[in-house]
């Protein structure tokens, strides 16, 4: 069923962008729509690292605390439920959810995310945020040193083997990429990593462990994690249908958007992993803030 009054906002997305991008709006006693489906991009991850204050924490229980403490404003609303269709209509915005319910809005706010697109190698999908890893920043502590990976996927990935050295004994997987360059060789020489030119066939290991890579040619580098820097496209169609722009960043597209966070159309806005090429959680909650108060200097 429509809703009666529209918001002054509708975020799509409940996750860490979405949820600060709220507080400063209910902070402003606006009202606001929260749409959330529940799969957050690093629910692969068991715990969360390098966002201050909450080092070490499950991410779900950073998220469960934030929504109640947002909740906690009588100018906040929730729906569990996917966006499945927005519109602008007249000086605003119509979202359908999953449910089939339509919600009225002056603005929208996307904190939608992205999903990560792994190389086609077995093994890495299930894996993925145990033992296969896109942050050093993020994990790379944990991992107590030892023989790491960096799986080659451009010209930056020289540069991420270099600084993944400070983590552990690092080899850098070509798996058919390029050859570095002379400048890539002699830091790679310098920050003692080592080059291996084999194809890969699969990550082995027990369960979600790491072991290490099965090469073409039969040999098992062992390993016990493998950083890899994922290819991202959008969660949710919503942008595209509603004609935002894009840019190409460096692992896919990402929404085009201002210094206050503003998309190409007129009144959506952005914030997050599906706006930013810097994804961690702590980047996402920074981003929300600056989302969250451009839409509301939007509204005066």
């Amino acid at each position: 069923m429509p809703s009666t009054m529209p918001y002054d906002a509708v975020i799509v997305g409940g996750s860490f962008a979405g949820l600060s991008a709220g507080l400063q709006l209910a902070r402003a006693r606006r009202s606001i729509l929260v749409i959330d489906e529940g799969r957050r991009r690093n629910r692969f991850s068991s715990h969360s690292h390098g966002f201050l204050g909450q080092d070490g924490r499950e991410p779900a229980a950073i998220v469960a605390e934030a929504k109640a403490q947002l909740l906690a404003y009588p100018t906040v609303a929730w729906q569990d439920a996917r966006a499945s269709d927005a519109k602008i209509e007249g000086n605003g915005f119509s979202i359908t959810d999953s449910g089939g319910d339509q919600h009225r809005a002056r603005r929208l706010l996307l904190a939608t995310g992205v999903r990560d697109e792994l190389p086609a190698i077995p093994g890495l999908q299930e894996r993925w945020g145990k033992s296969v890893l896109h942050c050093p920043y993020c994990d790379g502590y944990e991992l107590g040193g030892g023989k790491l990976g960096v799986l080659a996927s451009g010209s930056f990935s020289a540069l991420k083997a270099a600084l993944v050295a400070d983590w552990g004994e690092v080899t850098l997987f070509l798996n058919g990429e390029a050859e570095p360059d002379a400048e890539a060789t002699a830091l790679l020489e310098r920050r003692g990593v080592a080059i291996e030119r084999a194809p890969i066939v699969a990550a082995e290991g027990e369960g979600t462990a790491m072991a290490g890579l099965r090469l073409a040619d039969g040999r098992l580098a062992p390993i016990k994690a493998l950083f890899v820097a994922a290819g991202i496209c959008p969660a949710s169609p919503l942008a595209e249908e509603l004609g935002c722009a894009f840019d190409n960043g460096p692992f896919g597209p990402l929404l085009r958007v201002d210094g206050m966070k503003q998309t190409s159309v007129t009144g959506v806005y952005a914030a997050g992993d599906a706006a930013t090429g810097r994804h961690s959680v702590a980047l996402a909650v920074a981003d929300g803030v600056l989302a969250g108060t451009g839409l509301h200097m939007s509204l005066l």
